[in-house]
């Protein structure tokens, strides 16, 4: 069978959120909430409705994974100054313990991942992903554009 990029990287990203979630299953966070996280570390203060696009689920999905993480003592909302409707998202002192712990697991995943590779091969595996991840972004912005530019 002649596999297409598309298919082995989905199916590697299964693999990936499989071994995550087995190695994460005490910890009562799943792959896309650490996915969540990971992102409101580096967005800290961000609305749902720019996060949710970020992470591509539906708005009422994030919602409910906030949920889910602010009884788990993990995020907060605050209210936005701007616009008293909207609230404004940010990690609890313990998600931010969480991370510590996390990254060292998918650090490790890494490694079991790459194995075999060394590292020249990590560091070229990396840049072509990223390069397609790249060329993927600017399609989609692209014709997100033209659709616009069409209405």
């Amino acid at each position: 069978m002649n596999e297409t990029i598309g298919f082995l990287m989905n199916d590697t990203a299964r693999l990936f959120r499989r071994a995550f979630n087995a190695r994460t299953k005490g910890s009562g966070v799943t792959a896309l909430q650490w996915r969540l996280i990971s992102y409101l570390k580096r967005h800290e203060g961000i609305r749902q409705g720019p996060l949710a696009e970020l992470i591509e689920v539906e708005p009422i999905t994030l919602s409910r994974m906030v949920d889910r993480l602010a009884e788990a003592g993990l995020v907060e909302r605050r209210a936005d100054p701007a616009d008293r409707r909207a609230w404004r998202l940010h990690l609890t002192p313990r998600a931010r313990d969480l991370l510590d712990v996390m990254r060292q697991t998918t650090n490790r995943l890494n490694e079991e991942a790459t194995d075999g590779l060394n590292d020249a091969e990590r560091e070229q595996l990396i840049a072509l992903v990223g390069r397609i991840r790249c060329n993927l972004s600017r399609r989609d912005a692209h014709n997100e554009t033209q659709a616009e530019a069409a209405e």
